[in-house]
């Protein structure tokens, strides 16, 4: 593979983490415990699709298939998707989904700012404008989760048991990190740090890596995915090349 062909396929994979997990997060639309957070979510889901419109313009561009941003988003099969497993997964309760988003903020974040040094100028532009909105999205989830894990036995009980159903997701992200071509990103002992840290003041337990779920940044997704595109692609599949 080309360094141009293996550069596409890690923007398509970043492009689909970020537009399936914005996906997900929509979906807490009239949903919330709060106004306020009803906003925030449906602002950080607007700040991913941003970040997916980006990317896979991006990769878009590289293949060299004249496939715009929206015919990837909305035009392919599930098995083509290259998303994260973890951004995939159902939201469960409130405080699931806020444990979600924190294993991937803080991903996120310290990939995006060893990104903004990537020689690929596009790629770096992208990772600078994204880990600005990168860095409010981390400080939110790991707010939430101090004060659901530090907050009521109940609160804790249900982040805990969603941290040890999500955890075995969080080892492909540093495939997908180290799968971008002309850099040399090592962000696993500094995520660790990071999310240990917040864990510690949450009083809640870092799980044991005794299992890795792997498969999506490759095509092999769980049946979530296809329900979840079954109702994101509708629009387009029924009125195909529909414009405003």
């Amino acid at each position: 593979m080309s360094e141009s062909a293996a550069l596409a396929e890690f923007a398509l994979r970043m492009g689909d983490s970020a537009l399936i997990l914005g996906h997900r997060l929509s979906e807490w639309t009239g949903h919330a415990p709060v106004l306020e957070e009803e906003l925030a979510s449906a602002n950080v889901a607007l700040d991913l699709l941003g970040q997916a419109q980006l990317w896979l313009s991006l990769a878009g561009e590289l293949e060299g298939r004249g496939r715009s941003a929206d015919d990837l988003a909305y035009l392919r099969e599930p098995s083509a998707y290259r998303n994260l497993l973890l951004a995939e997964q159902l939201n469960g309760d409130f405080g699931h989904t806020l444990v979600r988003q924190f294993l991937f903020d803080a991903w996120n974040h310290l990939l995006l700012d060893a990104l903004c040094a990537h020689p690929h100028a596009r790629v770096a532009e992208i990772a600078e404008k994204a880990s600005k909105e990168v860095r409010y999205h981390l400080e939110r989830s790991s707010d939430w989760v101090v004060r659901l894990g530090d907050g009521t036995d109940e609160s804790h009980r249900r982040v805990g048991a969603a941290l040890e159903i999500l955890w075995p997701y969080t080892g492909e992200l540093f495939v997908l990190s180290a799968s971008c071509p002309a850099a040399t990103i090592v962000i696993d002992a500094r995520w660790r740090e990071l999310v240990d840290m917040v864990l510690q003041r949450a009083t809640l337990d870092m799980p044991n890596d005794e299992w890795a779920q792997s498969g999506g940044i490759d095509g092999r997704h769980t049946e979530h995915l296809g329900k979840l595109l079954a109702e994101m692609q509708s629009l387009q599949r029924a009125y195909p090349g529909a414009s405003w």
